[in-house]
């Protein structure tokens, strides 16, 4: 059975809706669940994309039941066998990459090229744990002690549960179920229940890249299935991307039931503009770290701390103005736009709650992007690019995440301030500075408080080989995701201190 069955309430298969199923052991099945929710199109909401029922608790405990049952097989497949599933997953993955890249669009809202970038920064991942032979390699030390040898190896940890946000549908999914499954673990997916069919499809096609039944999973649903999931007794690992209220509680939760758990969540990232920055270069990253895919990501810029004289600071600031009202508002499918909508109308109302919090607040409003409209789609989510001038860290906009195309402007005098304003942010995921002087670099990349730091670099996203983290609230747990923090954190070590007696030769010598 597929992973969908299709609504045939429009003649032509791209614009149809679907129903997400959820798959349980090896049978793709309606949710029996209470809740029933429609997913649209953010930039044109009247048309359904699909429909999704809820996972019941049971379907929810027979879906942990069943990938429980699937480990000791999966566990003691050899490393070389399970790599050579995910080349097959990689293949699938590249053969139908359109297809995928369009399903972003039509359920989260990216533009195209966004989509594109997206999904290939998780074939980065998978890139990485098609490697997993090298990355599960033990070590080991003959003679620690006479005739004692010490071994350590890397065992999986179990069942894995991936709960991410609708920001990212495909990239954080694939974060997620390349690296635990390569490593011998089995993993259930709960897709966001904001964008949930894209993150289906994958495990669709990773079951069908030669996995045995069980070894991956996917239960629709929002809270509930979520608590449901990470308290439920087979699950041992649990891997959450969002909020960070939210965040906080699926690790307490987690830490409560002995899980091991990481739980990334959310931002206010800082950028830092020099006096020497050449703006003509950095302009393009500016805009793009501030309201690529709508501002709707965890490495968005939505701090801009220009430092210097009032001159200087005008001149930047009004050149960001200027730049960002040049950005066109539409489909993610059309070619001319350079703005998506935000992914609901739920969110749409949120991030235009926070544009009136800012006014009230007496941030100053010099760009306002509520009254923007995209004439043929009436019925988008879109909201323009939006910017607060005279921001203060006390302030609701320069305080907390927004996650929409909103950017609040702060002014410094000179380094120092600018990056005690950046620290004094409860958040500390990604912070970034433009200059041209490595001195400043090297000041900012040792005093700034935050896990990810680009240098002349707007979205400083980590290759798929290279760590994936926060600091401070933007994180719960020890463990960061992607390279080898993410194969630590989905394996756990086997010591083995051993000494075999009767290993001198005998006095006669060995017959």
């Amino acid at each position: 059975m597929s992973t969908f069955a299709e609504n045939d309430r429009s003649p032509s298969t791209s614009s149809r809706s679907v129903s997400a199923l959820n798959l349980i052991g090896e049978t793709w099945v309606e949710g029996r669940g209470n809740t029933n929710r429609d997913i649209h199109n953010p930039a044109y909401t009247a048309e359904l994309v699909a429909t999704v029922r809820e996972a019941s608790a049971e379907q929810v405990d027979d879906a942990c039941a069943a990938a429980a049952r699937a480990f000791p097989g999966w566990r003691n497949t050899p490393a070389p066998d399970r790599a050579h599933v995910l080349f097959k997953f990689r293949e699938l993955l590249e053969k139908n990459f359109s297809d995928i890249a369009h399903s972003i669009v039509r359920e989260n809202g990216k533009l195209l090229s966004e989509a594109r970038g997206s999904l290939r920064r998780g074939l980065d991942v998978v890139d990485f744990a098609c490697g997993v032979p090298s990355q599960m390699m033990g070590q080991t030390l003959a003679d620690v002690s006479r005739n004692v040898d010490c071994l350590t190896f890397r065992e999986p940890m179990g069942v894995v549960v991936g709960i991410p946000p609708f920001n990212f549908p495909a990239l954080i999914p694939l974060w997620m179920m390349s690296v635990a499954v390569a490593c011998g673990n089995t993993f259930i997916l709960k897709p966001a229940e904001k964008a949930p069919v894209t993150g289906t499809r994958l495990v669709e096609m990773f079951a069908d890249a030669g996995l045995p039944p069980g070894v991956v999973g996917v239960v629709q649903g929002s809270k509930a299935v979520s608590e449901r999931l990470i308290t439920n007794p087979h699950a041992q690992t649990i891997s959450f991307v969002g909020t960070s209220a939210v965040a906080e509680s699926v690790y307490s939760i987690s830490a409560a039931h002995g899980k091991r758990i990481q739980a990334h969540g959310g931002a206010k990232n800082h950028l830092l503009i020099l006096p020497d920055a050449d703006l003509a270069s950095v302009l393009p990253d500016l805009i793009g770290s501030c309201f690529g895919s709508a501002g709707q990501r965890c490495l968005a810029g939505s701090v801009l701390i220009v430092v210097g004289d009032r001159t200087r600071q005008d001149s930047v600031v009004d050149a960001f103005i200027r730049a960002a009202g040049d950005l066109k508002l539409g489909d993610g499918l059309d070619e001319t736009a350079t703005l998506c909508p935000v992914v609901n109308p739920v969110e749409e109302k949120r991030i235009r709650a926070a544009i009136e919090r800012g006014v009230e607040e007496g941030a100053r409003l010099c760009l306002d992007g509520r009254s923007q409209t995209v004439s043929h789609k009436p019925r988008g989510c879109f909201i323009g690019p939006t910017i607060f001038d005279d921001v203060t860290p006390e302030m609701f906009v320069g305080r907390e995440e927004i996650f929409g195309p909103v950017v609040s402007v702060m002014r410094a005098p000179d380094l120092d301030a600018a990056i005690t304003l950046a620290n004094r942010s409860r958040y500390g995921n990604t912070a970034c500075v433009f200059t041209q002087s490595g001195a400043a670099a090297r000041i900012f990349r040792e005093r700034i408080q935050a896990g990810m730091i680009g240098i002349n670099v707007g979205v400083p996203a980590p290759m798929g080989f290279f760590p994936f983290g926060g600091w401070k609230n933007s994180i719960y747990g020890y463990f960061n995701t992607q390279g080898a923090d993410a194969v630590a954190f989905y394996t756990r070590k086997k010591v083995i201190t051993e000494r075999w007696f009767g290993a001198e030769a005998p006095k006669d010598g060995w017959t």
